[in-house]
């Protein structure tokens, strides 16, 4: 919570527009969770956001509707009664409601997919506003190599959205601590009550930390894990 308002404050210094860059269900509405709490700590100021992508303002209603299922406690021991919804949280569903954010110039934070920045609404934000300083990129999850946001964590000068470079003027920023996957220990501890497989594959991540998963399965459970490549074929029974 604290690299977040201290990544927003920045954002609202510089006087742009910061993009996040989200996955729509589940990260989205834990940015618009988070942020709830810090305005109503009075630790960043009344910002508009805009969650802006159709899947994401669906789960948000959906989730809105349910808020029974998860914990708000955060919330409403920083006196927010509606975690999810607020006058400045602003809903852009449809292509006009999207396009007239172009007409904004800050601050304030939009929160649209792709979370990778491989394809979606992020990336008519990035085409206009990337060649600015006053913006401020927020990547909010793993970026794999390939992708546009690992592009940018790596400092790539230009971006190539929709077959034109763009230059990279706008600040990049990374929050970490927000993905809802398991990690290595955790997943050691949930296989520990399952019978024992057949076989394994990892199929998920990058070769390094597949590897690593691997030798962790190996020393924990005595299983040999196999990685599949591009192209390999198995016969299961």
């Amino acid at each position: 919570l604290s690299e977040l308002e201290r990544l927003v404050n920045e954002a609202v210094d510089r006087g742009g527009l910061l993009l996040a860059a989200s996955f729509a269900v589940g990260r989205t509405q834990q940015l618009v969770y988070l942020l709830r709490i810090l305005i109503a700590a009075g630790r960043i100021p009344e910002l508009p956001i805009w969650i802006d992508s159709p899947m994401a303002v669906e789960a948000t209603r959906v989730f809105r509707k349910h808020a029974e299922e998860h914990d708000l406690s955060e919330a409403h021991d920083a006196g927010v009664a509606e975690s999810l919804k607020a006058p400045w949280v602003r809903m852009s569903k449809t292509p006009n409601e999207s396009k007239a954010i172009n007409r904004e110039e800050g601050p304030g934070i939009v929160i649209a997919s792709s979370g990778m920045m491989t394809g979606g609404r992020i990336l008519h934000h990035l085409k206009r506003r990337l060649s600015d300083p006053k913006t401020t990129v927020l990547v909010t999850g793993f970026q794999p190599k390939g992708t546009r946001g690992r592009s940018l964590l790596d400092g790539a000068a230009t971006l190539r959205i929709h077959g034109r470079d763009v230059p990279v003027q706008a600040a990049v920023r990374r929050l970490d601590g927000l993905s809802g996957h398991a990690d290595r220990r955790e997943m050691v501890r949930w296989l520990a009550d399952l019978p024992q497989p057949e076989r394994v594959f990892l199929v998920h991540g990058e070769t390094s930390s597949a590897r690593g998963m691997a030798r962790q399965f190996q020393e924990a459970f005595g299983w040999q894990a196999e990685i599949p490549g591009l192209g390999d074929s198995y016969s299961l029974r």
